[in-house]
C-alpha cells in the first residue's frame, strides 16, 4: 500500500491552493459549463435541496423559487431530475481544474499520485449528497440517459489524466482512461455503502484498485487485451447499478 502521510497531506494541500491560470485544461471540452444564466442559477439553487429532497422534481421546483423565477420555469428542464444529476457531474468535473496540485506545492511529482489525488477530490465532492447518490445512479442507468452517463464518465477520466500531466499520444491514451473509468465507477458505487469515518474505506478501496491496475497493465500482453479487461470492469460496474448488458 502507498504511504498515507504524503498523499493525504498532498490532497489537502491541493484543495487549499487555487489554480491561478486556466490554460492547463483539456482540449476536448470547454472550460465553462454550457448553461444559460437562468438555467445555471436554477440548477445551482436546486442542488442545495438535494440533501433534503434527493434528485427529484421537488428539489428542482425549490431551486426555481430560490432563484427568483416563476414556477413555470421548471419547464426549462424537460429531462427533470436527470438535469440535476448531469449538472452535478459537469460542474464537479470542471471544478477539478481550479485546484490542481503541483510538484512544487506537494513535494511529489508522481503521475499516479496526481491521478489518485484528483480522483479523491472528485469523490469527496459527492460527500454532501452521498446518501442520495444511489438515486442518481438509478437515474443515470436508465436507457434514455445511458449514452450521456458513459460520456460524462469518459470526460471525467480524460480530465483527471490531463490535469495529472498525461502526455500519452499512442494507445496508452485510451487504455489509461478506460482503466480509470472502471476504477472510478466501482469506487463511487463502493462509497455509497461506506460508513467509515471520513470515508477511509473508500480511500483504501481506491488505493487497491489503482495498485491492481498498475500491476495488470504490466502483465497484460497488449493494449487490446488491456482495453478489453477494463471494458469488462466498466460493464460489471454498470450491471451492479442495474443496467442490463
Amino acid at each position: 500500500m502507498r504511504p498515507r502521510t504524503l498523499t493525504k497531506a498532498w490532497c489537502i494541500a491541493a484543495r487549499r491552493i487555487p489554480r491561478l491560470s486556466q490554460s492547463y485544461h483539456s482540449y476536448e471540452h470547454d472550460l465553462t459549463p454550457s448553461y444559460p444564466p437562468a438555467e445555471d442559477a436554477i440548477l445551482a439553487a436546486a442542488i442545495k435541496h438535494v440533501p433534503a429532497y434527493g434528485f427529484t422534481s421537488t428539489a428542482l421546483s425549490s431551486g426555481v423559487r430560490d432563484a427568483g423565477y416563476p414556477d413555470v420555469s421548471a419547464n426549462l428542464f424537460p429531462e427533470g431530475a436527470f438535469s440535476l444529476v448531469k449538472y452535478h457531474l459537469v460542474t464537479e468535473r470542471l471544478a477539478l481544474s481550479m485546484n490542481v496540485p503541483t510538484s512544487r506545492s506537494t513535494g511529489s511529482s508522481s503521475a499516479l499520485d496526481m491521478v489518485r489525488c484528483l480522483t479523491l477530490q472528485r469523490l469527496h465532492a459527492n460527500k454532501p449528497i452521498i446518501h442520495r447518490w444511489q438515486e442518481a445512479l438509478a437515474i443515470l442507468a436508465m436507457p434514455k440517459h445511458f449514452a450521456t452517463s458513459l460520456r460524462e464518465l469518459a470526460l471525467l477520466a480524460d480530465e483527471i489524466h490531463f490535469l495529472a500531466g498525461d502526455k500519452s499520444v499512442d494507445t496508452a491514451w485510451y487504455t489509461k482512461r478506460a482503466g480509470l473509468s472502471a476504477i472510478y465507477a466501482s469506487t463511487e458505487l463502493f462509497m455509497t455503502q461506506d460508513r467509515s469515518p471520513s470515508f477511509r474505506e473508500t480511500e483504501d478501496f481506491l488505493d487497491r484498485r489503482l495498485e491492481a491496475a498498475q500491476g495488470l497493465r504490466r502483465t497484460v500482453g497488449n493494449a487490446g487485451q488491456w482495453a478489453g479487461v477494463q471494458a469488462m470492469g466498466v460493464i460489471s460496474g454498470l450491471r451492479s447499478k442495474g443496467v442490463r448488458i
